[in-house]
């Protein structure tokens, strides 16, 4: 009776996967060949964005160094998206988007190439990840815009979504791991840069990989009109002070678990471990949100990141310890694809709406949008050096999570009243 019982239940798990295939399987091709890219490119994003800063704060002990590369990795975004919508009309946007995975890896090489990390050379590294970046986004956002609709964008973002959290548990464990190894075992000669290098090997495959599947989309190219503009609709100029909020919070996040780690816990092995905690119930949630949430969720699916960041700032700045950086790192696992989830489809909505009222090529939307996220990324980078320097290195790491937390809890009253404005507009 009870080896029936277990039967019938992996039974039931199996029918429930094939019909999970089969439910992702009825979506349109462009889209899923876009998910099926991104979930690839998921497992180089980790690295990225997190063993580069230890990378960094391994050879140089500079926290001033971290924010050099991670501004100048900002100011290469922008910049390249205005490149990419002159490019756009003339080259395929699938060689656009593949080169800027490729480049993560350049930007990699070029770091790890450096016989001595000073200033000068990441801020270069940092501009070539910024390019990377750059295409990567632009290229992804108008394949996204143009491959979903309304009605499907919870879907598509809860499954990205799902895809970046498995990838943050098992690429920062497994690298993590990999490069706490080297030492303890003495692997390349005990040369930790060395492992890095390998790693950045493993990126590499990963984006020829990515770039492949890529190719198999038959994604349109977009119309050669003019798509640099200044004024715009009050809806999409609200969407942009929305932008500028998120920036604030992308300008710190993803330097702070490295210097919080590398200052107050110890090791890459122990970031890889911190990553990975907490993931996986993240990455059920969010397919689950994904699964079967609408529209007039995304609100209180954004507030809920929200809150989870602005409660970690609190735990680091009341704690500041070991403890603290755990409790941070769990809210941020859980919050920010949250937080994601909840503004991407809104965004597109908003494009949407003001670009068939304006007139004008969707393009212009996004890349505005990125000068947006753009301003509020250097305030928030730029929040940080001006405490560091006028206060102490102590009280930036302590409490500028925490001041970024608060200030971000004005997106949810803004978030609310666009879609407000948007549900009287379609309705009418």
């Amino acid at each position: 009776m009870k080896e029936s019982t277990v039967t019938a239940r992996k039974r039931g798990m199996l029918d429930r996967a094939f019909s999970e295939i089969r439910h992702f399987a009825a979506y349109p091709f462009n889209m899923r060949v876009l998910l099926l890219t991104n979930m690839l490119y998921a497992f180089v994003l980790p690295v990225v964005e997190l063993f580069v800063g230890t990378y960094i704060m391994r050879n140089s002990s500079e926290l001033a160094y971290v924010v050099g590369y991670q501004l100048a990795v900002y100011t290469g975004i922008p910049i390249t998206f205005l490149v990419n919508g002159y490019l756009m009309r003339r080259v395929r946007i699938q060689a656009l988007y593949s080169f800027g995975m490729l480049l993560s890896g350049i930007s990699m090489a070029v770091m790890m190439s450096l016989d001595r990390l000073e200033l000068g050379g990441i801020v270069v590294a940092g501009l070539i990840m910024g390019l990377s970046y750059g295409f990567f986004w632009a290229n992804r956002d108008f394949l996204a815009l143009s491959s979903t609709d309304d009605g499907n964008r919870n879907y598509y973002y809860g499954l990205e979504s799902f895809f970046n959290t498995v990838a943050s548990v098992v690429v920062p464990g497994a690298i993590g791991a990999f490069l706490g190894a080297t030492e303890t075992f003495g692997w390349f000669a005990g040369h930790i840069n060395t492992a890095y290098k390998a790693v950045t090997l493993f990126v590499f495959a990963l984006t020829l990989v990515a770039s492949a599947v890529v190719f198999r989309g038959r994604f349109d190219r977009p119309a050669g009109e003019r798509f640099v503009y200044f004024r715009f609709d009050g809806l999409w100029r609200r969407m942009m002070r929305l932008a500028v909020l998120k920036g604030i919070a992308q300008g710190y996040i993803v330097t702070a678990p490295s210097m919080l780690v590398m200052t107050l816990v110890g090791n890459e092995t122990t970031l890889g471990t911190l990553q990975s905690i907490g993931a996986v119930v993240s990455a059920v949630l969010l397919y689950l949100l994904g699964r079967f949430t609408s529209s007039r969720h995304r609100v209180a699916i954004f507030a809920s990141g929200l809150v989870l960041f602005a409660l970690g700032g609190a735990f680091n700045a009341a704690l500041y310890s070991a403890t603290g950086v755990i409790v941070f790192m769990l809210c941020l696992v859980l919050g920010r694809p949250l937080m994601d989830l909840g503004y991407f489809p809104l965004q597109l909505r908003v494009i949407d709406n003001v670009s068939r009222r304006e007139g004008r090529n969707a393009y212009s939307y996004i890349f505005i949008h990125e000068w947006a996220l753009y301003a509020g990324r250097f305030f928030g980078c730029g929040l940080f050096i001006v405490l560091t320097c006028w206060v102490s290195d102590l009280f930036a790491i302590r409490y500028a999570l925490l001041i970024i937390g608060l200030i971000q809890l004005a997106s949810i009253g803004l978030s609310r009243r666009i879609t407000r404005t948007l549900d009287r507009e379609e309705t009418r």
